[in-house]
């Protein structure tokens, strides 16, 4: 009786820890659906930009390697907005270029640079506050939509289907970013913090293969913080997206990025590994100023 009772004590544990194991296949099947594949290298080469004489950037190269969060940093006025504006076509360069893989960017306009798979987040919020979630993000299905105005409107088979799976894929990505309880609700009526994971979701329907997000974290409150840079780094490692971060704060720019690019008054200061970046005399210099000499404070 009691051979009788391990034995079954035994099977029962290996069916639960054969169930365990399927549904965290499926979990991270679910987590993986429509990634999209071969994401490339950005590659961005001696880009400067001007404006009416100003050097706004001058002579920047990096590269963002696949599947990284790549951090781009400075302080005010350094060019991390313009280098952004670059990156998403809203600003052409007077020199330089920018890759991604085999595609060359420089001078596309955005929505071509989107449809390469390039998705922005700004940092004022931009949702349609009367529109719900779920339809918020359905916007970010636009570029996969492939339905005409004609047949959406006819409500024939071919668009329903596409339809229902646009609907599946937000459902997916809303769960990734925790709004899934959210969807019914009006954008704007919910908290700030809630409200920038949705501009994140938008994106991520897109199926971007690189992301910009542009200060994702300002204005939030410390668990708001927490809770983003945790979604932020699930995008990397249960996506594989590449991502482009400018961000003020530096804890987390610290604990998500895989690399560092220090920009001041245009210029590229410093590149490398989070912890090499922030030890380097340069940046502190960019961000704290020159100390004084005590000699010449004396006098």
């Amino acid at each position: 009786m009691e051979e009788h009772d391990r034995v079954t004590t035994e099977a029962t544990g290996r069916q639960a820890a054969a169930h365990a194991t399927a549904q965290e296949a499926a979990a991270q099947a679910t987590a993986q659906a429509a990634v999209p594949s071969g994401i490339p290298s950005l590659d961005v080469r001696d880009v400067t930009v001007r404006f009416a004489g100003l050097t706004a950037l001058d002579a920047v190269s990096f590269t963002v390697r696949p599947g990284t969060v790549h951090a781009l940093i400075g302080p005010n006025g350094a060019g991390k907005s313009t280098c952004f504006n670059v990156l998403s076509g809203v600003c052409r360069p007077a020199a330089g270029s920018v890759r991604l893989g085999k595609h060359e960017l420089t001078g596309l306009p955005p929505h071509r640079i989107a449809g390469l798979g390039v998705a922005r987040i700004f940092q004022n919020l931009a949702l349609p506050p009367h529109a719900t979630v779920e339809d918020c993000l359905l916007l970010g299905r636009h570029r996969l939509t492939r339905a005409g105005f004609l047949a959406a409107g006819l409500r024939l088979p071919s668009a329903a289907r596409e339809d229902r799976r646009h609907r599946e894929r937000v459902r997916e990505i809303a769960a990734f970013v925790g709004l899934e309880r959210q969807l019914d609700r009006p954008a704007g009526s919910l908290p700030y913090g809630q409200q920038k994971l949705a501009e994140l979701a938008r994106a991520l329907c897109m199926e971007p293969r690189i992301l910009l997000l542009d200060e994702p974290v300002a204005g939030m409150t410390a668990a708001e913080r927490r809770r983003t840079a945790a979604v932020v780094a699930g995008v990397r490692d249960s996506l594989g997206i590449s991502i482009v971060l400018v961000e003020h704060d530096m804890g987390v720019v610290m604990r998500l990025a895989d690399a560092v690019t220090v920009l001041d008054f245009g210029r590229r200061i410093a590149d490398g590994a989070p912890a090499d970046v922030q030890n380097d005399p340069a940046v502190v210099r960019a961000y704290l100023g020159e100390r004084a000499d005590p000699e010449e404070t004396a006098s």
